[in-house]
């Protein structure tokens, strides 16, 4: 039988955008991550420059861009990672729904993905699309619950997913059990830290803070810069697992862009604009944290992220999307898009500019 791939997740709110389009001032649509504020004006001039437009791109990525990405490493993790055990994906999306079927042409004897319970729907998409198992990992108080795993899953896994901070949840895992537990059994962790920047318990966190044997960090400029339009990220770690990935991903002709690339090697090597990017998603977290709290909504400022994960007694995140859309046109994401364990929950992300997200909290205090 053919594969079907089911319906996108988000195109299953058409519904929710129909209830929330009688408002005078159209709805406010929180339901996806895009960034809308303006990206770093630095990584715009060097597009402008078209740097590299004439050749083909090095796949792995420019010496500039993976240099920029590895001292910003070092700045905002303390970590040190030699250029040859980082290299460049295009956005990590990309990355994550390839990973699975590349690992699986390293190790065809695993077949197996975990990924966190409430996450992402990529994890585990990447391993439908290469024709693998997926497993879901139970969370506990937003961690991931190791323990929980069977014995034959993990003999048969190609990788386990983390993510922290959390999409959905906002909450941050323990990196340092979470790459032990890989080493201990022999499983590659893929720690998605594309929303570390926005980490507001603590410092942000890398997964390589505790070692590079055995795990890759991937990181996003989508977020951190407001690029999520050009299409760039990385991935650093394991030298071997890197470096397979580069050959393999080099035969199958993935490259950033010659300017994207160096555009992207601004970015990174530019601190001050992601410290503004933080005060501005801070403030509309506590803002909209407050307008549904007194809504009757429990939404409270996440550990990390740019998103609320809320709830309500009584509802589940379908039911909750069409009341919010409903008395205050604000389109939000089900929380059984992310996994069954998310089904209680929707998630807000404050991605519209602060007089839209005033005009939703407005909205909620007259319902």
């Amino acid at each position: 039988m053919s594969f079907t791939p089911p319906p996108y997740p988000y195109d299953r709110l058409d519904v929710l955008k129909k209830s929330a389009g009688r408002f005078e001032g159209g709805p406010i649509d929180c339901s996806i991550g895009t960034p809308v504020d303006p990206p770093f004006q630095g990584a715009v001039e060097e597009l402008a420059r078209a740097t590299g437009a004439r050749g083909y791109p090095t796949s792995a990525g420019s010496p500039e861009f993976r240099s920029a990405a590895a001292e910003w490493m070092k700045r905002r993790f303390n970590v040190d990672v030699s250029i040859d055990n980082l290299a460049a994906c295009v956005g990590t999306k990309e990355f994550v729904g390839t990973l699975a079927g590349y690992l699986h042409l390293r190790s065809p004897e695993r077949d197996t993905v975990l990924f966190p319970a409430i996450s992402y729907p990529t994890y585990a998409m990447g391993a439908t699309l290469a024709g693998l198992r997926s497993v879901p990992v139970a969370m506990v108080n937003g961690k991931l619950d190791l323990s929980s795993i069977d014995p034959s899953d993990i003999s048969r896994a190609l990788v386990l997913w983390s993510n922290s901070p959390s999409n959905p949840t906002g909450f941050l895992d323990d990196l340092e059990a979470v790459a032990k537990w890989g080493r201990a059994n022999n499983v590659l962790v893929a720690s998605d830290e594309c929303y570390a920047e926005f980490t507001w318990l603590g410092k942000p966190r890398s997964i390589l803070e505790h070692g590079s044997d055995g795990v890759i960090a991937v990181h996003s400029i989508s977020k951190r810069s407001n690029l999520a339009g050009v299409r760039a990220g990385f991935y650093a770690g394991d030298a071997e697992v890197v470096s397979f990935l580069r050959s393999v991903r080099q035969h199958a002709g993935f490259m950033v862009a010659g300017p994207v690339q160096s555009a992207v090697a601004a970015a990174y090597r530019d601190d001050a604009h992601v410290e503004v990017q933080k005060k501005i998603y801070l403030s509309r977290l506590e803002m909209m944290s407050n307008a549904l709290e007194a809504f009757g909504v429990s939404a409270p400022v996440p550990e990390g992220s740019f998103y609320l994960w809320c709830s309500k007694d009584g509802m589940d995140g379908w039911e909750l999307a069409a009341l919010l859309a409903e008395t205050s046109g604000l389109i939000v994401g089900p929380g059984e898009l992310y996994g069954e364990s998310g089904a209680l929950f929707a998630r807000v992300a404050v991605v519209q500019p602060d007089e839209r997200l005033a005009l939703a909290a407005s909205r909620l205090s007259k319902s």
